[in-house]
């Protein structure tokens, strides 16, 4: 075989495997029923903050651990541990989104993003005016 169809031959291969790869590690957002059908795998799950619930921060073997419940789009609520401090306007927030799997009975957040209501609200925001002289 000469050298050009062994390197022709051993890019191909490797696309395919980046193709396949990309579209197994999709991020699209799931359910909490999704992800724990998959403990094994990561997903990425956007809800919202159920302030009503207990929301608890504590350290635990000397890792500070936040605990709290969520609601998915589809209506189910869990809660979420996560190895972290409580975000500044946790409480405030519209909707979560975790990344994270499953581990045992409760869905364990090893990534939790934001939206601030204040930034995708901007009718609810005062104006600031500027003079400059």
């Amino acid at each position: 075989m000469k050298r050009t169809h062994l390197a022709g031959l051993v890019f191909v291969v490797v696309a395919i495997g980046a193709i396949i790869s990309t579209v197994y590690k999709a991020d699209t957002y799931a359910s909490f029923a999704d992800a724990r059908m998959h403990p094994d795998r990561e997903f990425h799950i956007i809800g919202d903050l159920l302030p009503e619930m207990p929301i608890r921060e504590r350290v635990v073997n000397n890792t500070l651990t936040l605990t709290f419940y969520m609601r998915d789009a589809q209506g189910n609520t869990e809660e979420v541990l996560y190895f972290g401090s409580r975000p500044q306007d946790f409480e405030l927030s519209d909707e979560v989104v975790l990344i994270g799997k499953y581990e045992e009975t409760r869905f364990v957040a090893s990534s939790l993003l934001l939206k601030c209501p204040s930034k995708y609200r901007p009718d609810e925001i005062g104006q600031t005016e500027y003079s400059f002289e």
